[in-house]
């Protein structure tokens, strides 16, 4: 049995590009980048480049990118590192309840701090209104958070107009766009965004790195203390490899933009087309956004099949998918994204999320959606 990786929104496999990249730096060129020394200098260059690079392709400076362990690093830093900075001058945060984790659990650090944060509800694809964001606007109001693309839904945010909106008002608006990175063109030097969340391991690079990207406007308290790396804005030796590795993946991401997104829609309508043919139109649910959507991510319901047993039997059958949600005392709860859309029960408790990526082909994507179908069809005949 040949197993089938259908998860690339949790990580994706690292580009064999990638590694020929980063190797060279775990070996002769392994020197600490804040060293006076040859070998400092060596790995400093690299990494210099590597964020000329990544400016490059965002279309921004490079003293913009401050380098990351990653995404949920670099949401703490945006929200953490602006209220900390406003503290005493403005006090509101404005989010969505569809966020990644790594915003809301920093957002709930902040309420217990004493700032005022406001969850925005969504509509049933998932996507927050700009007309609700404007409402939520207090006169403290300092920063609004929306994630570009949902990591369980696929469906993308108004987040251009957001931005207007947000520059109009004189507050700062930042967007997780960890999940977008690589499937949305992003031009950060017309884009209205203050902030900006990557993580590598999405686009095939390596885990453990990631940026944020900060507008020259931006007054940001660092998050880490110690050394003056990053500008002073984020404290720690960098991670070289990874860095290098990060460039080469968005250079890749990058160069192969309009390609990736074509073939990711082409195996998520094969995916689509068989489980038709299987379980017939009304076997099952799509949620989330129908066009305003990444391509690589499809989110599934199977009204009558428990999302946890659905897992167990795809995984049983080399089939790797994932619910979005979190795992507590090893049982699945449902997704607060899902709830957020105000999906019911049997849809919401039903969902699988399916992601394409390096790797996948149209031949693999059918033969996983005839398993799953073959499943629900064994499941829902022992109700």
């Amino acid at each position: 049995m040949t197993p089938i990786y259908l998860d690339h929104a949790a990580t994706t496999p690292v580009h064999p590009e990638v590694l020929q990249s980063m190797l060279p730096y775990y070996t002769e060129h392994f020197g600490n980048p804040s060293s006076v020394h040859s070998f400092g200098r060596a790995a400093k260059l690299a990494m210099n480049e590597a964020r000329d690079s990544i400016a490059g392709s965002l279309r921004c400076h490079p003293g913009q990118i401050v380098f990351t362990s990653g995404g949920t690093e670099s949401d703490n830093t945006a929200l953490i590192g602006t209220a900390t900075a406003l503290r005493g001058k403005k006090n509101h945060i404005v989010t969505t309840q569809i966020e990644h984790h790594a915003v809301l659990h920093a957002c709930r650090h902040l309420e217990r701090l004493g700032f005022a944060v406001t969850y925005l509800p969504v509509d049933a694809y998932g996507q927050v209104s700009v007309q609700e964001v404007e409402r939520a606007i207090r006169p403290d109001t300092m920063l609004i958070s929306v994630m570009y693309g949902n990591n369980e839904t696929g469906t993308v945010q108004p987040i251009e107009a957001i931005g207007r909106l947000a520059r109009d008002k004189g507050i700062y608006f930042h967007v997780d766009a960890v999940q977008a990175l690589g499937v949305i063109g992003i031009d950060l030097s017309s884009l209205p965004v203050d902030l900006m969340s990557f993580s590598a391991h999405k686009i095939n690079g390596p885990k453990g790195i990631g940026a944020l990207y900060v507008s020259p406007d931006v007054v940001l308290s660092p998050h880490l203390h110690g050394g003056n790396q990053e500008r002073k804005r984020r404290a720690g030796t960098e991670n070289v490899a990874g860095i290098v590795g990060f460039a080469k993946a968005v250079e890749l991401a990058n160069n192969g933009l309009a390609e990736k997104r074509q073939q990711m829609e082409l195996l998520r309508q094969a995916m689509l087309k068989t489980l038709r043919q299987e379980l017939g139109d009304d076997g099952f649910v799509v949620n989330g956004h129908p066009q305003d959507r990444l391509p690589h991510i499809l989110n599934v319901s199977f009204p009558g099949v428990s999302t946890e047993t659905l897992l167990m039997r795809l995984d049983l059958e080399g089939i790797a998918a994932a619910s979005g949600s979190a795992c507590t005392s090893g049982s699945l709860e449902v997704s607060h994204v899902l709830l957020a859309m105000g999906l019911p029960e049997h849809i919401s408790g039903s969902a699988v999320r399916f992601s394409f990526g390096l790797g996948n082909s149209a031949v693999e994507v059918r033969d996983a959606a005839k398993k799953t179908a073959t499943i629900v069809k064994q499941l829902r005949s022992k109700r």
